[in-house]
């Protein structure tokens, strides 16, 4: 019991850990990934198959049973598509999206602000090709006074009055992030829609510490894939089979599934929605919705399956997606409205 009971104390110390070290960690991330798409590609900027413009906001609460101060991140973006009565087989697409996270008793915060935009070309009647890209200012702080560490542990308790080998130099570090990606779309039938793309995230590779120039890490070029589709059943049923696969210096997540939404009125006004995903070797993550007039919202439990279990009595994290998608008041442009399946 008392091995088990240091374990379980130092815990919150082990991912502060992993936050002042970012080059050996991963990126902020959803579980949602395919409701944050400005966050998982930049070309996903302006590629709205079934409407014109949308706004998403996102929150997560991580660790909040294990944490004294849990992983709490949120996200707020909004894409449109422009430029569409002036490109004869394409658009443009222009975006941003503000993130925010904040972690662990030292108040770890990360915040970042990007602006996207990307140029989608139809190939024929029944392909599309993007490219995009995204640049932006990232900010990340700690608060140092509120942080124990390893060499002011007494052998029962962390006692922050001791004296510590470990001083940061900087408080908040500031620094420039950019990102590009591509996708292709595939629709041959009005009943089915497949798109897949990738993207590489910290190209120019910022520098990224508290502890000085000299001691400076540069993050790693983050790597992201992704493919799903949206298959129209019936009048009453559209499922959406997705898979993310992401991979930053030895870290790597996959996450698959799919989700289904059931049609409630005649034009797909009022829709409820459930889906079911796996985050390998990590957690199972079932999803429950409703949209009514093209606002959707979405609830997804992280239900942990990994030997961390054993601490978090498998209660992962819980997300919350909020998603408007809406129309111009008038159609520019001689494509179709609508590229994917609508109930």
């Amino acid at each position: 019991m008392k091995t088990n009971f240091k374990i379980f104390f130092l815990f919150p110390f082990y991912f502060l850990l992993i936050g002042l070290n970012k080059s050996f960690g991963q990126d902020l991330h959803f579980s949602q990934f395919f409701n944050n798409p400005l966050l998982t590609n930049p070309a996903n900027t302006g590629f709205i198959p079934d409407a014109d413009y949308r706004l998403g906001a996102s929150y997560r609460n991580q660790y909040s049973n294990i944490m004294s101060v849990p992983y709490k991140t949120m996200s707020i973006y909004g894409d449109a598509q422009v430029f569409r009565d002036r490109i004869e087989t394409g658009w443009m697409g222009l975006g941003g999206v503000i993130l925010r996270d904040v972690a662990g008793s030292g108040s770890l915060t990360s915040t970042k602000i990007y602006g996207s935009i990307a140029y989608h070309q139809m190939l024929g009647e029944s392909s599309l090709l993007t490219a995009g890209f995204n640049v932006g200012w990232a900010n990340k702080r700690i608060d140092q006074s509120k942080l124990t560490f390893p060499d002011q542990f007494d052998g029962q308790f962390f006692d922050a009055t001791l004296p510590t080998s470990v001083q940061l130099l900087n408080n908040s570090v500031s620094y420039f992030d950019m990102q590009v990606g591509i996708n292709y779309a595939y629709f041959p039938t009005q009943d089915i829609y497949i798109n897949a793309g990738y993207s590489i995230h910290h190209v120019n590779r910022p520098k990224e510490t508290f502890f000085g120039d000299g001691n400076a890490s540069r993050l790693d070029m983050r790597h992201i894939g992704f493919i799903n589709g949206i298959i129209k059943v019936n009048s009453q049923v559209i499922i959406n089979p997705a898979a993310f696969y992401t991979r930053m210096a030895t870290s790597s997540e996959l996450t698959a599934g799919m989700s289904a939404a059931y049609n409630l009125s005649g034009h797909g006004a009022k829709q409820v929605i459930g889906g079911l995903f796996y985050r390998y070797n990590d957690a199972i993550i079932p999803m429950i919705g409703l949209e009514i007039n093209h606002m959707r919202f979405t609830f997804s439990y992280d239900v942990t399956t990994s030997s961390l279990k054993n601490y978090n009595h498998s209660f992962g994290a819980d997300e919350f997606n909020l998603l408007y998608k809406g129309y111009y008041n008038t159609f520019n442009g001689n494509r179709q409205q609508t590229l994917c399946p609508v109930f």
